[in-house]
């Protein structure tokens, strides 16, 4: 399974390690979360994304979609496809799509037919997306959120999302089978606790706390979502807590999982 995290800042005219959108591309063919996806994608990802998963609705998971869109419209042969919960497309359609933000593209179409179809997915029940099979997990964040399990039927990762402490999760991904790769979120530096507890995120502590939920063996486990005013010291308490196999998930890096 190819996958890389799209950049979403950019210093001297280069791609930054620091986040502040969110956006994973896998194979080429999938979105998980559309932070960056309107402006970060190479020409080959642009022809080929037409699945686009969201964990949620926060601006940073979503800032890309309508300009992905926007920018496709009278070339698209198929809709995009969103799929994210009930909930997430409620609030695509009313705080977006909804004419005075964005045009609401679910009521436009182009000469081809229909520029976007949302695809409701349920949490826990197994979905198929593209070539992938995606098993939506909810986990615990400020607004409704949801991790995933996800398979090409070689690798197997799971994806927590934004989160702070969770049980289901961990329980899923311990009984999916072999991971090939966790990804986890960790966003605020320890001393900025009460931040993290009051938005529903990840420091290192209370990370490492939640990685004894997990029997994951030797997988090799990333973070990602760090706050990019935070980041340098945020990575300076991970190497601290001397994880053997925690890493920093790279900017703009291709992984082969």
């Amino acid at each position: 399974m190819k996958f890389q995290l799209l950049p979403s800042s950019f210093e001297d005219g280069l791609p930054s390690a620091r986040q502040h959108l969110t956006s994973f591309i896998v194979d080429d063919r999938v979105a998980i979360d559309a932070g960056s996806l309107g402006f970060a994608v190479s020409e080959r990802q642009r022809e080929n994304v037409r699945d686009v998963l969201l964990t949620h609705a926060h601006l940073d998971h979503i800032a890309g979609l309508p300009l992905f869109i926007d920018d496709l419209f009278s070339v698209l042969t198929e809709p995009i496809r969103i799929h994210a919960t009930d909930l997430v497309i409620n609030v695509l359609e009313r705080d977006i799509f909804n004419w005075s933000v964005y045009p609401r593209f679910s009521e436009l179409s182009n000469a081809n037919g229909a520029v976007i179809e949302y695809h409701p997915i349920a949490p826990a029940a197994e979905t198929q997306i593209a070539h992938l099979s995606i098993r939506p997990i909810d986990v615990n964040h400020q607004v409704p959120s949801t991790g995933f399990i996800v398979s090409d039927g070689n690798s197997l990762i799971a994806i927590s999302g934004d989160t702070a402490e969770m049980d289901g999760f961990w329980e899923a991904s311990n009984s999916a089978g072999k991971l090939n790769a966790l990804l986890v979120e960790c966003a605020f530096p320890n001393e900025l606790e009460d931040l993290a507890l009051s938005s529903c995120h990840m420091t290192p502590d209370r990370l490492a706390r939640e990685l004894s939920k997990f029997d994951g063996g030797d997988c090799p486990i990333y973070v990602i979502n760090m706050k990019p005013m935070y980041r340098d010291r945020t990575i300076e308490q991970l190497n601290a807590l001397a994880i053997e196999r925690l890493r920093i998930l790279d900017v703009g890096k291709i992984y082969d999982f």
